[in-house]
């Protein structure tokens, strides 16, 4: 999709801090963590959501979720992980191209990013 942000990171059109790619993935860096660790995993291909997905995309997300504990491990969450998919703008979801947020290394105050968790 020609006007899809993740899209032109994924052709090079526009740079990323990258910690993970293949020829289904792309993970880097969040540009606003809302965790110590922060990393958006993406497929290369143009899928909007998890509502989206069909028979081409489908093997896309299984490799998102599959590369998910190699790509937290590797960055130092061998202790766990928080992996997250915001489906649709009333979930949050700001960016339309699928992806899943692997956050990690809460603070010490017990807070885990979830939103609510502890108000």
């Amino acid at each position: 999709m020609s006007d899809c942000i993740f899209c032109k990171m994924v052709t090079g059109d526009i740079p990323c801090r990258k910690v993970y790619e293949d020829d289904q993935v792309l993970a880097f860096h969040d540009i606003a963590p809302k965790a110590p660790v922060h990393v958006l995993v993406i497929p290369k291909v143009h899928v909007a959501s998890l509502y989206e997905l069909d028979e081409v995309s489908t093997p896309y997300a299984h490799a998102m979720i599959s590369k998910a504990p190699e790509i937290a491990k590797e960055l130092g969450l061998a202790e766990g992980f928080r992996l997250v998919a915001n489906t649709g703008e009333a979930c949050g979801q700001t960016v339309h191209h699928l992806h899943f947020h692997i956050l990690g290394k809460f603070n010490d105050s017990g807070d885990t990013g979830f939103p609510g968790e502890n108000d």
